[in-house]
């Protein structure tokens, strides 16, 4: 489906977004770290404030999580040869899709069934 020089340019574009997220993922672990409680330094509502700060720190770096793993597995599929192809139907996935989102694992018909199971 591709030639190397296309699987090239693919790599590095996950290669680059696994670099991103890794530096974002040092610098949020500060801002997930446990809160405090120490009442003479913070208010109670700035302490509800650092809190949900860092529950909303948490849930980004669940998410970044997530990412960095659907990174991986788009990166061990460009290795195995099996880059641009359905992970469900092994149908090959859009390229306008792969331009989009470069670690889409499934065509477009895979992802609308597999959403509508969610529901």
């Amino acid at each position: 489906m591709f030639d190397d020089r296309e699987l090239g340019v693919y790599k590095r574009r996950l290669e680059a977004l696994r670099q991103e997220l890794t530096h974002l993922k040092q610098t949020g672990d500060e801002a997930a770290r446990i809160v405090e409680l120490d009442q003479t330094s913070v208010g109670r509502l700035s302490r509800m404030d650092a809190l949900q700060g860092q529950a909303m720190s948490q849930e980004r770096g669940r998410r970044r999580e997530i990412e960095l793993r659907r990174i991986a597995a788009a990166l061990q599929r460009i290795e195995q040869g099996d880059y641009g192809h359905c992970v469900s139907c092994n149908e090959p996935i859009a390229r306008k899709r792969l331009d989009f989102d470069p670690v889409a694992a499934q065509c477009i018909a895979c992802a609308e069934q597999a959403e509508q199971g969610r529901r």
